[in-house]
């Protein structure tokens, strides 16, 4: 079955560069990124797991995990790693799946179900759809999904933004416009009446329709 905004997010139990891991156990109370890679010594992707460790202090304040995953084997990420800290000047200190069997892909529907073998064999054009990144919730519930093809690099300063929205609007009764970023002003939902929002929102609003109303952002 294909997986949807606001499902939960498949538990799993997997071999990483820290260890074994239960997915659900290692989220805890926070909120978690997920995002995979068609295989390792690749020269997109190499690019990006470096960004992200630049980046992971960023998540880290924000009560966010990190995690990658590549259906080639740990000791190969291990040996991974050792070039994306040579090429991109930042060590990777968040774990990687070693996701051999494909179980992990399968159950986030980044490969057929019946797909048949291991990760043997296999090139990353044919994992070419293992290359998708999943934020989840405290509740365990997926709340992203997205899908980039091999040849174009993720934009994970984007993946912040909405971490950063999707934070906002779990707290208070808004939502965050278009090319919003933090501390811009924000929308209050339509399920919000004028009566309710007066005593949400001392400082008032802006009116632009009944359905569009802007407000600063709520701290």
């Amino acid at each position: 079955m294909a997986l949807r905004i606001n499902d939960e997010a498949p538990d799993f139990t997997a071999a990483t560069t820290h260890g074994i891991i239960n997915f659900h156990e290692w989220i805890g109370n926070g909120w978690a990124i997920l995002f995979s890679h068609p295989k390792d010594f690749t020269p997109v992707c190499t690019t990006e797991l470096g960004y992200m460790a630049k980046l992971e202090p960023e998540f880290t304040k924000r009560n966010c995990k990190i995690i990658g995953l590549s259906v080639d084997p740990v000791d190969n990420h291990s040996r991974w790693v050792k070039d994306i800290e040579e090429t991109q000047g930042c060590a990777v200190n968040y774990p990687m799946i070693g996701d051999t069997d494909l179980a992990v892909a399968k159950l986030y529907n980044m490969l057929p179900a019946d797909e048949a073998g291991s990760s043997e064999g296999r090139t990353a054009a044919t994992n070419a759809t293992v290359r998708s990144v999943f934020i989840i919730g405290p509740d365990k519930k997926i709340k992203l999904m997205l899908t980039y093809p091999m040849t174009t690099g993720r934009n994970f300063d984007e993946i912040l933004r909405v971490l950063d929205s999707m934070q906002l609007t779990a707290k208070h009764k808004v939502a965050t416009p278009v090319n919003w970023k933090n501390g811009e002003d924000v929308i209050i939902v339509p399920s919000v009446s004028d009566e309710e929002a007066k005593g949400m929102f001392k400082e008032g609003w802006k009116t632009l329709k009944p359905y569009l109303r802007l407000v600063k952002q709520p701290h």
